[in-house]
């Protein structure tokens, strides 16, 4: 079954999660077609709570969507870290106006249901016949002109440029580079949103709260319309325990759960106790890519630099590609992608200034989300000590030089050109 050729200036992304929904929002908005091609039959997203720090708000807010966002979100009071047990507080940085002005942009909590809709509502009443369902991009050949992709059911479509925001499984990136490698990394994650109203007088305070202990780590915070989320990590002796299944829908037990965090803090371990279903899964890390693009071809967000979740800033990356990525093809393309002057390097030669834009940048969320996993699970008295200890002096003495070691990620505006 052959599909109907796009135009020749067409932005073909697949798919349409979170990365993929704004590089269309984007292209859009500066002057291009975009054709979303997606997998699923609907959109009804996996996974529980998502972070939006002041980075990507700035994107968010410049493609027009910081309303509904607020409207389906929740704007904490601080970011916080306390110890897994005692409970003590190590430090705390506010998220009060002044720290929305030092960084530019508000830092919110929203279900990751509410902000894949918010952004396919974005979607679909900017361009109403972008969005394809139940199509699964299979393939792709890079042509001279364009690009031309095969569906897993035969369909073809051809388009200017492809741009894979496919995710950690990427098939469009182990079409450029062969299949990767991804190395358990011994932490298994728990998630799970329970209603607020259920946890009375142990529901996590209005903060995103980082828990920390001897090998394992929570986080707890709320989302909008009254739940509360909980992320739980824990490394694994993995002689004895090598579970590594990499899927977030895949169910835990509350017994296996409430026993990773036996004796924690009442706020950990009501989230867990509250929780109608426990997911889990294993977390892989995977080496860097040298390149993101090959010929008309790019990758975004996790399928490009995949990171571990312990930065808050996976998503945020990808979206902080999707504006650069457009506003990149933009400049140095302007509205027409058909490349009628027959130069295929056009095109490629914006792809390739997107990477390198992005490259350094993403590369180092992804060395900061796995320097955390050590911070967070401190072993042994002596570790805590000279990391915690640190911490909890530095937020008595200096607590805006807290704040200012988060500068680099939550004050770079990529929309600022």
């Amino acid at each position: 079954m052959v599909g109907v050729s796009l135009e020749s200036n067409k932005i073909i992304i697949a798919v349409a999660g979170i990365g993929g929904l704004t590089t269309a929002l984007a292209c859009l908005h500066h002057g291009f077609d975009v054709c979303v091609f997606e997998q699923a039959a609907g959109l009804e997203a996996v996974g529980a709570g998502i972070q939006i720090p002041p980075n990507a708000m700035k994107v968010l807010r410049a493609l027009g969507l910081e309303a509904q966002i607020a409207q389906h979100g929740f704007l904490p009071q601080a970011l916080q870290a306390r110890m897994g047990q005692s409970g003590r507080q190590l430090f705390r940085v506010p998220l009060d106006a002044a720290a929305q002005h030092h960084w530019g942009a508000p830092y919110y909590h929203i279900h990751r249901a509410d902000y894949v809709a918010v952004l396919k509502a974005a979607l679909l009443a900017r361009a109403p016949q972008a969005l394809i369902l139940d199509a699964s991009v299979a393939s792709f050949e890079n042509q001279s002109h364009g690009v031309k992709i095969t569906l897993s059911d035969g369909r073809q479509f051809s388009g200017a440029t492809l741009i894979g925001a496919d995710g950690i499984h990427s098939a469009i990136q182990q079409q450029m580079f062969g299949p990767q490698k991804p190395v358990f990394t011994g932490n298994v994650a728990w998630r799970a949103v329970v209603p607020v109203a259920k946890l009375g007088v142990h529901a996590p305070e209005a903060n995103a709260c980082v828990w920390m202990g001897r090998g394992r780590h929570g986080v707890t915070y709320r989302l909008g319309h009254g739940l509360a989320n909980f992320v739980g990590v824990v490394e694994r002796d993995v002689e004895l325990d090598n579970w590594q299944v990499e899927s977030w829908r895949q169910a835990g037990s509350q017994a296996d759960a409430l026993a990773d965090f036996a004796s924690w803090h009442p706020i950990v371990t009501s989230l867990i106790e509250g929780a109608d279903t426990l997911h889990r899964w294993a977390l892989f890390d995977r080496a860097p890519l040298a390149s993101w693009v090959q010929g008309r071809v790019a990758l975004l967000g996790d399928a490009a630099h995949p990171m571990l979740p312990f930065m808050a800033q996976g998503a945020a990356m990808a979206v902080e590609d999707a504006w650069v990525l457009a506003s990149t093809l933009a400049d140095i393309m302007g509205p027409d992608l058909s490349d009628q002057s027959g130069s295929n390097g056009d095109v490629e030669t914006a792809l390739r200034a997107y990477e390198a834009k992005r490259h350094t940048r993403a590369s180092a969320a992804q060395a900061a989300s796995r320097a955390n996993a050590k911070t967070f699970h401190q072993a042994d008295f002596l570790g805590q000590l000279m990391t915690y200890g640190p911490m909890w002096l530095g937020a008595k003495l200096a607590p805006k030089q807290v704040r200012a070691r988060l500068d680099w990620l939550y004050r770079h505006d990529v929309t600022a050109g």
